[in-house]
């Protein structure tokens, strides 16, 4: 079946927000325009012919506003002297990474984060990968519980700058034995154990041959921790230890996303073990397990449509009455914040079991966008936003891994001049806010008026 086309921008259609909004930024200009002229119509074109040509300007003006990022505008930067700073703060990390305290060696495990996930470091990295690496071997060794997750993550950074290379796959080979360790270990931390089963899925799904050992080793182990979760012998779900379902989650999305560069042949096996347990597990007492395993669900799913196009999901009614209870769920006793973000996923994840319909959205960045128009690339766009967090966009625009990942192909190289060039003035953009203040509050109105007529 056709796919929907929700997730586009809305139209300029007659009474629509964005229709008001041109309309009232028009006449907030062409105010504009008769006081500077001192009279009102003294112009040789009409009001009408003013009107359309504004209304043009602020179309595309709040298009290329989306689009662009702030910050390009601001006084003119010495590249070289910043690069120069920067490599002498990274460094001066590395060397922290050494230190005896450890409150000195996590404070450089947190600026490495930032700066891996704020900026493209490739040139930098690729001569220190090695130092780096047997830095980050030693905080997961020896360090305590906090040092261990933020040393993980701080991996999961450096194979995301080195890319899919030999480079990457050599540093995933060296740390994935303590990885493993530390994820299977009962007694560590619970949060390094939901780094490092991160680690080893993003990792892996960089570095790792679809048909790789590396691959099939790295998902067999992520299973043996979120299969915990699943229903005993008597179909009763175990009791959650605290802070299980958080690396159930984790270990779970981490194997989705290694899911989606699995072998055909190994799939079919893997829907047919995973997919009845997980709609069992839809009953968990954790929100965000049952989020998880719900947007699991859905991805295996359009795998098994993809490869047969008769793919029927067993027992399906019932698990589609399981997701329309949750999709509708308005338990009390569950946060309403809780409530709002399950309806939502779930609503997403019924419309698509039963009409293969997914909302398609669009991730904009610098004057580009990637569109996420299947389960597949929404899981892969999530585990980098995690990772990534605020820098994701940055790396979507300048990360060659990313850029290929998402088939954007080369990164684009703009000058200066062109991006501030299309860029519109502060004074234009707070006209167009206004006019968006006043349309907004115009629109509410009307629904709060119990008195308006009902269209």
């Amino acid at each position: 079946m056709p796919r929907s086309k929700k997730g586009k921008r809305g139209s300029n259609k007659p009474g629509s927000l964005r229709q008001e909004v041109l309309q009232l930024s028009v006449k907030a200009s062409l105010s504009l325009k008769g006081i500077k002229n001192g009279v009102k119509g003294d112009s040789g074109a009409s009001d009408d012919d003013l009107a359309s040509d504004v209304l043009s300007h602020y179309s595309s003006a709040s298009e290329s506003t989306s689009m662009l990022d702030d910050g390009t505008g601001g006084e003119p930067v010495d590249e070289h002297t910043a690069q120069e700073e920067t490599e002498d703060k990274l460094k001066q990390c590395l060397d922290n990474l050494m230190d005896k305290s450890a409150k000195t060696r996590l404070a450089a495990l947190e600026s490495l984060r930032q700066a891996f996930s704020s900026r493209v470091l490739y040139d930098f990295l690729i001569e220190r990968r090695l130092t780096i690496t047997d830095c980050l071997e030693r905080s997961l060794k020896k360090g305590g519980g906090e040092e261990q997750a933020a040393a993980a993550t701080v991996f999961t950074l450096l194979c995301v700058q080195l890319g899919g290379g030999d480079d990457a796959e050599e540093g995933f080979k060296m740390l994935r034995p303590i990885l493993t360790t530390i994820l299977i270990d009962s007694g560590a931390s619970i949060a390094a154990r939901q780094s490092c089963a991160r680690a080893l899925g993003m990792c892996c799904y960089i570095s790792a041959a679809e048909d790789g050992e590396d691959l099939v080793k790295s998902m067999s182990l992520l299973e043996s921790i979120f299969m915990s979760s699943y229903p005993k012998r008597e179909g009763t779900l175990p009791t959650p230890k605290p802070g299980s379902p958080g690396l159930h989650s984790s270990a779970l999305q981490a194997w989705a996303l290694l899911v989606t560069i699995c072998p055909a042949s190994r799939l079919t096996v893997l829907l047919d073990l995973h997919l009845p347990k997980l709609q069992a597990c839809l009953e968990s007492t954790d929100v965000n397990y049952r989020i998880t395993v719900g947007e699991t669900i859905a991805l295996l799913v359009e795998l098994g449509r993809d490869i047969d196009e008769d793919f029927e999901v067993e027992d399906g009614e019932s698990l589609c009455v399981c997701l329309k209870s949750l999709a509708t769920d308005g338990n009390k006793h569950r946060a309403k914040n809780d409530r709002r973000k399950q309806r939502s996923i779930f609503r997403e994840v019924l419309h698509y079991i039963e009409n293969e319909d997914f909302t398609e959205e669009k991730i904009r960045f610098g004057m580009e966008g990637v569109y996420i128009d299947s389960w597949m690339r929404r899981r892969s766009y999530d585990a980098f936003k995690e990772i990534l967090e605020s820098g994701v966009r940055h790396h979507l625009q300048f990360n060659p891994l990313l850029r290929d990942i998402f088939g954007l192909g080369a990164p684009l190289i703009l000058d200066a001049a062109a991006v501030r060039g299309s860029k519109i003035s502060r004074f234009e953009k707070h006209l167009f806010n206004s006019a968006a203040f006043k349309a907004r509050t115009k629109q509410r109105n009307k629904v709060r008026d119990k008195r308006a007529d009902v269209m």
